[in-house]
Parts: structure tokens; C-alpha cells; sequence
């Protein structure tokens, strides 16, 4: 009998410990000596984890040309965050490929060595913000939680989980922790026309949104800043072609040359963006020092 006793104990303690296993278990902290980036994993079993990015882009913020004014405002912010200074959260949106996510990752190496450190977390995670931030709080660097490409589809539960991480969370308001997201859309929902139908007019001329439309307004405006991307004039392309074309070591006469195979490439793509001004010069450089 004490036998049977004792190898049903043991088999219960196994399942226990099995059940263990499988449980969700609290985030720990990363060896932060590891990298300056980390991505939040979250697995199917629940288990989250931060994973080291072992290589980050060596993009420099003199790289990035032709968005001086946004540069100006998103590297402020970031250098006010590093000091210890009041700083906000930061929504960047407008045309794609002009360098949003880019100047995210260049503040990231400009202030790496005053203790900057970035966390990349995917919209549908950001629930768990809290949980990071436990992790964070305690350390003495200062901690991006960066998203990137954000937005919303109607009904989305990760909408209304943002808007009270952003505004009415104890979480949002620890000061070595800033959000800093990307997306196309201003309002990171989609917009349609009947809903204008919804602005109402009083007598004097004031204009009051329908409650769907402000619905949509107040998620983005609980990030204190917000800069705007806009799409490039051919000028402006073909000079951070140039640029480009520069760091790949071309010299002035080749970038002079690669002006009109430049022009073509971005007709192609019906986009004269700092994305597809990169992806030319990547081309072009290889192939002439191929030839060469």
C-alpha cells in the first residue's frame, strides 16, 4: 500500500511540475550588457522573452537627408528623454520609405553611449507594456519601446489597450520609458468618407466631430509629439540618391552618371522615396564595381 502511495505522489508531483513548465512565467530580465536593441517574443505557449538584436543598422542621423526639420524635433525629443529631461511619447507618420523607422534606429546609435536603449514590441503585444516596464524600471538607462508600421483595424483590442497604456496607465508615466511608434496613417485607424457626414455645424461656425471620428482622434493625440513625413520632390530624391551613392564609395562623376538610371528606377516604382533611392544605389554600386 505504501508503495502504491508513494508512486502515485510521485507521478503527481511530475504532472505538477510538467504544469509548471507550461505555465506562463513572469519576464526576465535580459543580460542588458548584451546589445543596445532588444525584441519582445511573445510564444504560443505564453512564455515571452527580450531578445538581444545582436546587429543593429549603422545608420548615423547624417545619413539621413532631406527630413531636416523632423530630424531636428525627433532628435530633441530623444536628447531631452537621455538627459533626464521631460520628453513625450512619439508618433511619426506620413509617406512611406522616407526614413521614420531609419531615424528612429540612428538616434538609437547617436545616443547609445549615454545609456539610450530600444525594446521593439509588435502592436499586438503592447498589452503587455506593463510587464516591460517592470522589467525596465529599476535600470538607469532610458528605454524606447519602439513600434513599428502601427495601426489599427476597426475593432481591434489592441486599440483601446494603447490608448490606456499611452494616457491612463501608471506604466506610461515612468520616466526611463518613452513609446516611439511608426505608421502610414495618422489617426492609425482606417478613415472613410461617410464618416464627415458624422461633423455637426452650430450657428457660429463651429465644427464638432461625430463621436466615431473622435474615437479615432484620440488615440494619436495621447502622443505628445507627432512628426510628419512627406513625399519627395525629384530634387530631393536624386540628392539622397547622391548621398547614398557617396557611402557606397562612388565618386562624383558616377553619381553625375547615375542621375537618369536613377530617374527611371524610381518611375518604375512610381516612388521617389528615401527607400527607393537606397535600394538604387545598393544596385547601381554593384553593378559598376562589377564592371570595374
Amino acid at each position: 500500500m505504501n508503495d502504491q502511495l508513494e508512486r502515485l505522489i510521485a507521478q503527481v508531483e511530475r504532472l505538477v511540475s510538467h504544469v509548471q513548465l507550461l505555465a506562463p512565467q513572469p519576464l526576465a530580465a535580459p543580460d542588458w550588457s548584451q546589445a543596445v536593441a532588444f525584441r519582445y517574443r511573445k510564444r504560443s505557449s505564453g512564455h515571452a522573452t527580450l531578445e538581444a538584436v545582436q546587429h543593429v543598422g549603422h545608420i548615423a542621423l547624417g545619413d539621413l537627408k532631406e527630413i531636416d526639420d523632423q530630424k531636428a524635433k525627433v532628435q530633441r525629443n530623444t536628447l531631452q528623454f537621455v538627459e533626464g529631461k521631460p520628453a513625450n511619447n512619439l508618433l511619426l507618420t506620413g509617406a512611406r520609405g522616407t526614413g521614420k523607422s531609419s531615424l528612429i534606429k540612428a538616434c538609437l546609435n547617436q545616443y547609445a553611449d549615454q545609456g539610450l536603449r530600444l525594446i521593439e514590441v509588435d502592436k499586438a503585444d503592447l498589452v503587455d507594456l506593463p510587464d516591460i516596464v517592470d522589467v525596465v524600471a529599476q535600470r538607469p538607462e532610458k528605454f524606447l519601446v519602439y513600434c513599428d508600421d502601427l495601426s489599427f483595424d476597426d475593432g481591434e483590442p489592441g486599440y483601446k489597450a494603447l490608448k490606456s497604456v499611452l494616457d491612463g496607465s501608471v506604466a506610461a508615466s515612468t520616466p526611463n520609458v518613452l513609446i516611439y511608434a511608426t505608421s502610414n496613417r495618422r489617426h492609425l485607424l482606417p478613415e472613410y468618407m461617410a464618416e464627415n457626414l458624422t461633423y455637426t455645424h452650430t450657428d457660429d461656425g463651429e465644427v464638432h466631430p461625430g463621436e466615431g471620428v473622435e474615437e479615432k482622434i484620440s488615440l494619436s493625440e495621447r502622443f505628445g509629439l507627432w512628426v510628419s513625413f512627406y513625399p519627395f520632390s525629384q530634387d530631393e530624391y536624386l540628392a539622397i540618391v547622391a548621398q547614398w551613392l557617396s557611402s557606397f564609395g562612388v565618386d562624383a562623376a558616377g553619381i553625375a552618371a547615375a542621375r537618369a538610371d536613377a530617374l527611371v528606377w524610381a518611375l518604375e516604382r512610381a516612388s521617389r522615396s528615401g527607400r527607393v533611392a537606397y535600394q538604387f544605389a545598393r544596385d547601381y554600386a554593384g553593378r559598376h564595381s562589377l564592371s570595374a
